[in-house]
């Protein structure tokens, strides 16, 4: 069953939340149920809502946070999902920019998640998506000048 799978491309949205501490910017990113890697919040596109909200969703979800989320992405990457039958999914993933307003203390995932604020420049270096990860580096060149 993996392999019917491989040659459709799902979609999912995240969303980038962000703050500004000073004259840098920081990301939030969550850890992975599973893998415990760093990543986004993210998740499937629901037909009830838009993507920008659905992402919205997820960081409140997987994070904890609220605010205000971009109605326009602001860019793209893939990675492969891991499914429970030990096959994986190809994703594309559409990316939102979120700024934090509130950061909660009680969320529905805290038990399942680590959350933890990063430089852009450091969550590139820990994201395992290299389009990701190039995605973060641009948002960051324009601070670096």
């Amino acid at each position: 069953m993996p392999r019917s799978l491989t040659h459709l491309r799902r979609q999912q949205c995240a969303a980038l939340p962000l703050r500004h501490q000073g004259d840098s910017v920081e990301v939030l990113l969550v850890t992975s149920r599973e893998t415990r890697r760093w990543v986004l919040p993210k998740g499937w596109v629901e037909a009830r809502r838009s993507a920008a909200e659905q992402a919205a969703r997820e960081a409140f979800e997987e994070a904890g946070v609220r605010g205000q989320v971009a109605a326009t992405p602001i860019g793209h990457y893939s990675y492969r999902k891991r499914m429970p039958d030990g096959g994986d999914l190809p994703c594309e993933v559409t990316v939102y920019p979120l700024e934090v307003e509130v950061l909660l203390d009680r969320w529905p995932e805290q038990a399942e998640r680590e959350r933890r604020w990063f430089t852009l420049e450091e969550a590139a270096r820990l994201v395992h998506e290299g389009d990701l990860g190039a995605l973060m580096l641009r948002l960051a060149a324009p601070s670096a000048a």
